[in-house]
Parts: structure tokens; C-alpha cells; sequence
């Protein structure tokens, strides 16, 4: 589905992306962005800091100008790279996300965790090497995205069979073991992120790291 085709629902719609306190950063934002050609598709829900905010799973505007980005604060900045980062085309989504998986912002990590249920590997590999952290007990990036992860619990199972899939239909010839597969390693490090921050063992909806799936396609 998408939004009707009203700019002030557009921008209404975009805005919801982000935690309230920040709308007028995203107003500014909002303002150097090119006009969408179609509407953001239906957006996708998560909870940012008991905050319920609504992100688009596609957004349709072409980049703004250099020149008019340069001026924004690096709050801003960081808001328009999230929003690209949803971008129908996938390179530009990878260019906007290598911006934003250094940030410790919270309301920056669904962006980032939602890049890693879909299927461009090259993606995948970027969030790998953006969370180098991640795997490290006890980090700053650890706690941030295992936070994240137990406020989402039906948001990372959804991502965690995404990944199955993709890799099922689309890379198994390429990494015969699941285990293997930049995804899982991904899932593996969300996992161990979130079994640290609640204490307990977290239920897995992928097959063992190891191990083939036979899932098809989300």
C-alpha cells in the first residue's frame, strides 16, 4: 500500500520516522528534499524509547543538492541519511547507511537493523563493517542496538526469517552454510546483544548458524 499522493501527508508520514522531539529537524530537513515521484510506501513500526515511530519501507526523492545539505546541522544530516537510506534504489541506500551505523543515536539503530533484513549483500557486508563494536561485551554499540532488539522482539523475528529467506533464494549457492552468510553473522552479533542486555537466552527463529534452511521467501 501506499500513502495518498498529499505532500502535507508525505511529510507527515516522513516526520513520523523520527521521535517527536526532533520534528523540527525533520521539518528542515524536509525542506531541501526534492518532491517524492510517488509516495513512501506503507511504513513499518518500532519502538524508539517508549516511543512508537513509524518508518517508510520506501521512499521515492531524488537526493537534494550538495549545496543544500551542507548547511544542516549534523543532526540533520544524520535525519536525511536515515530517510535515504530507505531509498528504492539500493545504492543510494548503501551510500546514506556507511553515514549513519556509527551513530549512537537509539532512534538511528531501526534503520540500521531493518537494512539487515533485506537482500542486497553488498549492505550487509557495509553494516559489518560499520558495527565493529558490536560483537565487543559490554560496548557502547552492544548495549545500543540489544536495547533496541528487546523493545522490538517481533520486529527482529521478522528480520531474523528475512534474512533466511534471501539467503535461500538468493545466496545459498554462494555460502552453502547458512552459518556462513553475512546476514546470520549479523543476526548472530544482534543476539548475543540482546541476550547481554536482558540477561537470558533469546528465542532464535533461524536455523543453527551452521545449518541449511529450507524457508522460502518472506
Amino acid at each position: 500500500m501506499q500513502l495518498p499522493r498529499d505532500p502535507s501527508n508525505v511529510a507527515h508520514a516522513l516526520a513520523a520516522a523520527f521521535p517527536t522531539r526532533l520534528a523540527g529537524d525533520v521539518q528542515s530537513v524536509l525542506a531541501v528534499m526534492p518532491e517524492a515521484s510517488s509516495a513512501p510506501m506503507m511504513p513499518f513500526e518500532v519502538e524508539v524509547q517508549d516511543e512508537i515511530v513509524a518508518i517508510p519501507y520506501r521512499l521515492y526523492n531524488e537526493e537534494p543538492y550538495a549545496n543544500l545539505e551542507r548547511p544542516l546541522s549534523g543532526t540533520q544530516q544524520m535525519i536525511l541519511h536515515c530517510l535515504y537510506s530507505r531509498h528504492h534504489d539500493g545504492r543510494v541506500r548503501q551510500r546514506h547507511l556507511e553515514q549513519i551505523t556509527a551513530s549512537g543515536e537509539p532512534w538511528v539503530v531501526p534503520f540500521v537493523v531493518q537494512l539487515a533484513g533485506e537482500y542486497v549483500l553488498e549492505i550487509l557486508e557495509s553494516i559489518g563493517r560499520g558495527l565493529p563494536r558490536l560483537a565487543v561485551p559490554g560496548s557502547t554499540q552492544r548495549r545500543l542496538y540489544g536495547e533496541f532488539i528487546a523493545r522490538n522482539p517481533a520486529f527482529f523475528t521478522r528480520t531474523e526469517r528475512r534474512v533466511v529467506s534471501y539467503w535461500s533464494c538468493y545466496y545459498r549457492w554462494k555460502y552453502g552454510a547458512f552459518g556462513t552468510y553475512p546476514g546470520c553473522v549479523l543476526l548472530e552479533a544482534f543476539r548475543a546483544a540482546v541476550m547481554e542486555q536482558v540477561g537470558a537466552q533469546w528465542p532464535r527463529h533461524t536455523p543453527p548458524p551452521l545449518a541449511d534452511a529450507d524457508e522460502g521467501p518472506a
